[in-house]
């Protein structure tokens, strides 16, 4: 049994007026495709608390820094509608260009704040694509709940404030990042990996975890910092554009675990970008 799949803004909106007439609960996990099993994950999620679960696939354009980033993201369209088939998701909605940005679109959603830093500061626009792009998917959908994945923790944590600052009335629930057996974080991009590249992969999260342990022992963050950056790029990454200790309820920087935080982390590996984040304990527990 195929997923069915709708194209235009009108269709959408009309199936979503039926499971309205029924007190449906709805559900949206947006994506841009290349479906793997982390995002097949939140799909269940979102399956185990919804009456109807909307998919949608849209590459959007606003939040890539580079021409040649985003015609190399991969297209996989019907691969993703058999993966998505056998988990019993009730609509993919698969808009072009148009029916998201359509002539004359004039508005970005701005997000400061949990935006700065990190991804932020080196992708710079990159935030404002996600928010403006996640805001018209939440109001063309007119789901109830929202599901998204926890490796990418700054969208996460943009979402949300974007959300709540709109009064948009949809629940975000952030989903537990999945893992490979040796530890590398799923992602869309690991199919550009070279198999030497994809070795080493997993020496990020290895290294993320071993200094999360020494911080949930109460080491402080600086000496920790460089030599997990030293570590990368020893491990074989060519460039790490950032390891840092930041609160998981805001993203603030901290110098000492001592509230929940999380260790996040950016490098390249090859012409890969590799994101990571990793749960730290507090010292005090």
């Amino acid at each position: 049994m195929s997923v069915p799949i709708v194209r235009t803004l009108a269709d959408l909106r009309s199936v979503v007026a039926g499971w309205r007439k029924d007190k449906a609960r709805i559900a949206v996990v947006p994506t841009m495709g290349a479906l793997h099993e982390g995002h097949l994950s939140l799909v269940r999620a979102a399956l185990a608390r919804a009456d109807r679960v909307i998919v949608t696939l849209f590459v959007n354009p606003k939040q890539f820094n580079s021409a040649a980033d985003l015609a190399a993201y991969p297209r996989t369209e019907e691969e993703d509608a058999d993966k998505l088939a056998p988990l019993g998701a009730h609509l993919l909605y698969v808009p072009d260009g148009s029916e998201i940005y359509p002539p004359g679109f004039a508005t970005t959603v701005s997000v400061t704040g949990v935006s700065e830093g990190l991804c932020g500061a080196k992708r710079p626009g990159h935030f404002d694509g996600v928010a403006t792009v996640v805001a018209k998917l939440f109001l063309q959908t007119g789901a109830d709940i929202a599901f998204f994945g926890e490796k990418d923790l700054q969208q996460l944590h943009v979402v949300r404030r974007m959300a709540s600052d709109l009064d948009l009335p949809i629940e975000i629930v952030g989903c537990p990042t999945v893992r490979e057996a040796d530890g590398l974080a799923l992602s869309s991009r690991n199919v550009r990996l070279s198999a030497g590249e994809r070795a080493i992969a997993p020496k990020l999260v290895a290294i993320l975890d071993e200094a999360a342990r020494s911080l949930s022992a109460g080491a402080p963050a600086a000496s920790l910092l460089q030599a997990a950056n030293r570590s990368i790029l020893a491990a074989g990454f060519r460039e790490v554009e950032y390891v840092e200790l930041r609160s998981a309820a805001d993203l603030a920087p901290l110098e000492l675990a001592d509230r929940p935080a999380r260790l996040l982390a950016a490098a390249w590996l090859g012409q890969t970008r590799l994101i990571d984040n990793v749960v730290v304990q507090p010292a005090a527990e």
